[in-house]
């Protein structure tokens, strides 16, 4: 079982599956979890925390298959140095989002490292074809964490035809499952790159409270801005705004950004304590619109596993309507 694209043959995994850099989350554990059931996993280096991405990347060295290492852009440009560190781990390939990945492009093509760019537009992804792009994962404001205002519907194709099959596309926000997959596939992408799905999963680093709250979520329950960002001290440049599950923080403070500016000495310190305390009714749950078809926790691999299947018999035309819509009605 494996669906074949130019996406797995250019990563070197069976299934064109990869999991997203999720800060802080996507640890080592979730990127050998994903890489070794023939995805892609994709190590969370976020904002550039040196001690952490050093442990991370260390567990690595046991990881047999091939997997990733990812970076918030213009972060990273505040501590160059830590890409040479990731670069050491031998990862295939390097993700870079939220920036100008010109200035580090050149470090990584010398290490042999392939470059993945995530992009929200075509002037993004002119930029990152014109860097050396060896992938582009085109995602849409549906994602969660950081991301901006095009629908995956919209983005997708048009960086698809706009890449005129130079690399290939992955497409990112609001996919979960094997029709997600099937669907993106239609539009022209390679594959998928998932974040909220297999931040409900058992290797994900993520807290177990803040899973089951993705797993109780319904549809239309996140909302995108900058009150968490704000909140916790981080402001990002535009474009790009914040996705998370809605909660009191969120239902207090959206709409009333500037009274929250004028309180942003005890809005964070109540953040911070809300965060090391477990409680999500304050702290975020940074999650996309895909929560609504989400519902358990399994192992990463059962994931893999669950969504190639289910795409793989919809693609090959196995499943027909009626089986579709009684797999719909059993979720």
């Amino acid at each position: 079982m494996a669906i074949n694209t130019t996406l797995t043959a250019r990563l070197g995994s069976r299934h064109p599956i990869l999991s997203a850099p999720m800060a802080g989350i996507a640890g080592a554990r979730l990127v050998a979890a994903v890489s070794e059931a023939g995805g892609f996993g994709i190590l969370g280096g976020g904002y550039g925390e040196r001690a952490w991405l050093e442990q991370e990347t260390a567990k690595l060295k046991t990881c047999t298959a091939p997997f990733g290492i990812g970076f918030i852009t213009w972060s990273l440009a505040k501590q160059p140095d830590l890409l040479h560190m990731a670069l050491a781990a031998k990862p295939r390939a390097i993700m870079l989002s939220f920036g100008d990945p010109k200035p580090f492009a050149p470090a990584i093509k010398a290490a042999g490292a392939l470059l993945i760019c995530q992009v929200q537009s075509e002037d993004m992804a002119r930029e990152a074809l014109g860097a050396g792009a060896d992938i582009l994962i085109a995602q849409g404001t549906e994602a969660g964490g950081h991301g901006a205002a095009r629908t995956t519907l919209d983005i997708v194709p048009a960086i698809v035809d706009l890449a005129a099959g130079r690399v290939p596309v992955a497409a990112a926000g609001g996919i979960a499952d094997g029709r997600g997959l099937a669907a993106m596939m239609m539009l022209g992408a390679a594959g998928v790159l998932l974040g909220t799905r297999f931040y409900a999963s058992v290797e994900c680093d993520g807290s177990e409270e803040a899973k089951k709250r993705i797993c109780a979520a319904s549809s239309g329950s996140t909302v995108r801005g900058v009150v968490f960002d704000w909140s916790r001290g981080i402001f990002w440049p535009a474009p790009f705004t914040l996705r998370s599950l809605v909660n009191d923080h969120s239902r207090r403070w959206s709409g009333r950004e500037v009274e929250l500016m004028h309180n942003i000495a005890t809005v964070t310190a109540d953040y911070v304590a809300a965060r090391e305390a477990g409680n999500f009714d304050i702290a975020g749950v940074f999650a996309g619109e895909a929560v609504g078809l989400i519902h358990d926790i399994p192992k990463a691999g059962e994931i893999v596993e669950r969504i190639t299947l289910e795409a793989e018999q919809i693609l090959s035309g196995r499943r027909n309507s009626a089986t579709m819509s009684q797999a719909v009605a059993a979720r």
